[in-house]
């Protein structure tokens, strides 16, 4: 599995790394990454049983608030954190189970929205959501 740099660039801001933030972050670590708090707390708890539902969610918003995890709101579900903040991508998205992949679409969506569609905005990112069902989900 290639890994994020999630670790790497926490070190490189200088951000205090507790044995707890450490657990949060190499739980969040690497491609295709996309857990709720719940599952990042369970599985930091496997890690380090004395971590608080508190500690985690804590650090998930100062791993926000820092940039350096975005959160992926999708339909109602509980929102999920993508350590993949640094690369510009888009999410694939399972319309039943909720699976997400992290997708690089050929050309520039910037580009591809016409003068007269952008109604004098000056347009500084774009997110486009690609949904359909996943292998399991197509198969079952």
């Amino acid at each position: 599995m290639v890994m994020s740099d999630l670790l790497d660039r926490l070190r490189q801001r200088g951000w205090r790394m507790t044995a707890q933030r450490r657990v949060v972050a190499e739980v969040l670590d690497g491609e295709h990454v996309h857990l709720t708090a719940d599952e990042v707390l369970a599985r930091a708890t496997v890690r380090l049983p004395e971590i608080s539902r508190a500690t985690v969610y804590n650090t998930l918003g100062e791993l926000v608030s820092l940039g350096e995890v975005t959160e992926v709101a999708t339909d109602g579900r509980a929102k999920r954190y993508d350590p993949n903040a640094h690369r510009p991508h888009q999410h694939l998205i399972c319309s039943h189970c909720g699976a997400i992949r992290d997708v690089h679409p050929a050309g520039d969506p910037l580009a591809d929205l016409p003068d007269s569609e952008r109604f004098g905005f000056t347009v500084s990112e774009v997110e486009m959501t690609y949904r359909g069902l996943c292998p399991d989900c197509n198969h079952a």
